[in-house]
């Protein structure tokens, strides 16, 4: 089964996670198929199907409990495991990342942050003292990394993903704009800005009719 769910699925369903949430805080304690559809852009056969993979939920002529589908659905995408995270490359966007307040929220703790260079070894970051690289493995084991981030320039991410994934770590998400190699059983993530942006950019020039 686990072969079998699209990524597009799990993106989805962290969609439905996000929302189900953001309604249950907001008191809202029911909601239709229907208006999560209208809410999301989402038609509501999609998510009645992308939901019915993973078991019965809501009620029939009712529509989903949003405390019950914060609670199920965290549990599918394992938000409820309290993973550990690494952040390596306090630079600019390492530091960003670091910084970001919701992390721990959705059950992902920031544990550790490594970087190379001498100056900025020793400080700290939201709290969070940040180690030698060269120290990356033995800090990886003992505070229990479960993800690592790597946040460093391109030349250098292959190199840092073997030492993650020789220290242990289950899943790397990955802001260097390169593609880099894990093995198999490695989830990999990865995230390239200036792409993204890039196809921003043309969506916006064809509005304008500039393509």
């Amino acid at each position: 089964m686990k072969s079998a769910i699209s990524q597009a699925t799990i993106g989805r369903l962290a969609l439905y996670f996000r929302l189900f949430k953001s309604l249950y805080e907001n008191g809202v304690q029911i909601i239709s198929s229907e208006d999560l559809g209208k809410k999301l852009d989402i038609t509501p056969v999609q998510i009645r199907k992308d939901l019915a993979i993973f078991g019965q939920f809501g009620m029939k002529g009712v529509g989903y409990f949003t405390a019950e589908m914060v609670s199920k659905i965290g549990n599918i995408l394992g938000l409820n495991n309290h993973w550990n995270m690494a952040i390596v490359g306090v630079g600019h966007l390492g530091g960003a990342l670091a910084n970001y307040k919701n992390f721990e929220e959705n059950g992902f703790k920031l544990a550790a942050l490594f970087d190379k260079d001498i100056r900025i070894i020793g400080s700290t970051v939201h709290g969070i003292q940040i180690s030698d690289i060269r120290n990356l493995k033995s800090v990886v084991k003992n505070r229990s990394i479960h993800i690592g981030i790597i946040t460093v320039p391109a030349l250098a991410a292959q190199d840092i993903a073997n030492m993650l994934v020789d220290a242990g770590v289950k899943g790397i998400w990955n802001f260097a704009p390169t593609k880099i190699d894990v093995p198999a059983e490695i989830p990999l993530v990865n995230e390239d800005l200036a792409m993204d942006l890039s196809i921003l950019s043309y969506h916006i020039s064809r509005d304008r009719g500039e393509i």
